[in-house]
C-alpha cells in the first residue's frame, strides 16, 4: 500500500516554472463565491496513485460529500499506478497539464520543490500542520524547514514477529535488544537435510524497498545512525551505527539465520518467516491473508542495539500538496483543509476525514490524537505499536536525490546479502555512490 514497498524512480528533469505574483499570495481562506451560475463551477483535479480497489473507494467518498456540498468548487479525482506517479507529475508538469493537487510520496519532495512544483502551503496551513501533525510528518511534509502539504498515510515501522514459532523454538517474547533478535533468529531458523530454507529466522529479503531498505534504515536509525547527513549533502550511512546494521545483517545471512531469496511477502503469512521488520500497513494484508491465524501475528518496537538505548524506526508517507500552476490556489488549499483538519463523527469517535480513511484501509495518519481514538473503536491492537512510535520515529530523507540515493543503498545492500560485497565494500561503495547523488548540482 505505501510507497515503502514499491520502487518508482524519479526523473532527473529540473523544471524552472515563472509564477505570476497573484498565484504566490494565496491562503487558506474559505474560496470566493463568484457568480454562482449553475454549470460554472471551479473544477479542481487531484492527481494520486489511489487508482484501484479500497483505497481508490475510500478518496472518493469524501471526494463525493465534498461535491454534495459545495456548489462552486467541485473536485475531480485522477489516478496512475504508483509506479507511473511520479514521471506522471514530472511529464504533465513539463507538458502544461499538472494537476491543482498531488499526493506524493515524501521522498520525493525535495525533487519536486527544486523542479518547481510543488507550492509551499501558506502560513495558516503551515501552522495547522505544525500543531496537528507529529514531527516525523511534518518533517516529511516539509522540505528545508517549509511546509509544503498536508500528511496523508504515514507509515511507522516495527517488528512483526510469529507467536507459534517464536514459542516452539522456547523465544520468550519478541526481541527487544539486537543480541536477542540474533539469538531468536538462529533458534527459530530450520533449514531441510539438503540445506533449503524451511523457516527463516529473520526475514532479509531482497524483493523490494520495505524489506530491504525499509527494514535496514529502521535498524540504522534504531542504533542512533542515519542515511543522509543533516545537510544533506553528503551520505552519512558510512559510520559506526551503519556498520554495526551491515554487520548484524552479514551475520544473520552467513550463518543461515536469513535468507534474502525468500518473498517475505509469502512466507512470513505461511509462517515461514519467525521475525521481520516493515511498516504498518501490512497488518491490514496479513489478517485478510491469514485468516484465523492472524492470532499468531504480533508486532513489537524495532529492537536496539543495547537494552538502555532510546528507541527510534523510520517513517515514510504520503502528503496532499498543491501545483505551482495551479490557477485556483485559494480553493485546493481550502479543500485540502476541510479533508485534513475538519472533524466528523466516526462511529461514535470523532476525527478528522483524513485519519478516518486512513484507518479504513489499514494505515495510520501522522494526528497521533485521531489515531487513538479511531483505534479505541476496535482497531487491530497489532496497530498500536505504529501509533507508539509516530512519537519516535525518523522520516525518510527527501533531498532532490533521495530517491536514487535510495536505489542506490537498495543495491549495495542487496550485494552486500549475496556475498557480492563485505561489508567494508559496501559501505565504501555506497557512501560514494550516494554522495555524488545528493551533492550533484540540480
Amino acid at each position: 500500500m505505501t510507497a515503502a514497498r514499491r520502487t518508482g524512480g524519479p526523473s532527473r528533469r529540473h523544471f524552472v516554472l515563472a509564477l505570476p505574483s497573484a498565484l504566490l499570495a494565496s491562503g487558506c481562506a474559505a474560496p470566493h463565491q463568484g457568480s454562482g451560475r449553475p454549470g460554472d463551477p471551479i473544477v479542481l483535479t487531484l492527481l494520486s496513485h489511489y487508482a484501484s480497489g479500497e483505497l481508490k473507494s475510500a478518496l472518493q467518498g469524501p471526494v463525493d460529500e465534498w461535491n454534495a456540498t459545495h456548489d462552486r468548487v467541485k473536485v475531480r479525482t485522477k489516478a496512475v499506478e504508483f509506479t507511473d506517479l511520479l514521471t506522471t507529475f514530472m511529464v504533465r508538469q513539463a507538458a502544461g497539464q499538472g494537476a491543482d493537487i498531488l499526493h506524493p510520496y515524501c521522498l520525493w519532495n525535495g525533487q519536486l520543490v527544486r523542479a518547481g512544483v510543488l507550492r509551499p502551503a501558506p502560513s495558516e496551513c503551515a501552522e495547522e500542520i505544525r500543531r496537528g501533525y507529529g514531527e516525523a510528518a511534518v518533517g516529511a511534509a516539509s522540505v528545508a524547514g517549509k511546509v509544503y502539504g498536508y500528511p496523508t498515510e504515514v507509515q511507522t515501522y516495527a517488528l512483526y514477529y510469529n507467536k507459534r514459532l517464536l514459542r516452539e523454538a522456547g523465544v520468550d517474547g519478541p526481541p527487544r535488544t539486537w543480541r536477542e533478535l540474533e539469538e531468536a533468529a538462529h533458534r527459530t531458523a530450520e533449514r531441510d537435510p539438503y540445506g533449503n530454507t524451511l523457516v527463516q529466522g529473520f526475514g532479509l529479503s531482497t524483493y523490494d524497498d520495505s524489506t530491504t531498505v525499509g527494514q535496514t534504515l529502521a535498524l540504522l536509525n534504531a542504533a542512533g545512525g542515519s542515511f543522509v547527513s543533516a545537510d544533506g549533502r553528503s551520505t552519512a550511512i558510512d559510520s559506526r551505527a551503519g556498520r554495526a546494521v551491515f554487520e548484524l545483517e552479514h551475520r544473520l545471512v552467513a550463518e543461515g539465520a536469513s535468507a534474502p531469496g525468500v518473498n517475505v511477502y509469502k512466507a512470513f503469512p505461511s509462517g515461514q518467516v519467525a521475525m521481520v521488520i516493515s511498516a504498518g500497513w501490512w497488518t491490514g494484508s496479513l489478517k485478510a491473508v491469514m485468516g484465523k491465524d492472524y492470532r499468531d501475528v504480533g508486532v513489537a518496537p524495532v529492537p536496539v542495539p543495547e537494552t538502555h538505548d532510546r528507541r527510534a524506526t523510520l517513517s515514510t508517507g504520503f502528503m496532499l500538496g498543491v501545483n505551482t500552476t495551479s490557477e485556483h490556489p485559494g480553493e485546493a488549499w481550502e479543500f485540502l483543509r476541510w479533508l485534513n483538519t475538519e472533524r466528523v463523527r466516526v462511529k461514535g469517535a470523532t476525527a478528522t476525514r483524513m485519519s478516518s480513511l486512513q484507518v479504513s484501509v489499514g494505515s495510520l495518519t501522522g494526528r497521533a490524537d485521531d489515531m487513538r481514538t479511531l483505534l479505541r473503536q476496535g482497531g487491530d491492537p497489532n496497530l498500536r505499536p505504529f501509533l507508539d512510535a509516530l512519537a519516535y520515529a525518523v522520516p525518510e530523507p527527501n533531498v532532490p536525490g533521495a530517491q536514487q540515493a535510495k536505489s542506490l543503498l537498495r543495491k549495495n545492500i542487496e550485494a552486500l546479502w549475496t556475498g557480492q560485497q563485505s561489508v567494508d565494500q559496501a559501505l565504501r561503495t555506497t557512501r560514494r555512490q550516494v554522495d555524488q547523488e545528493v551533492s550533484r548540482t540540480w
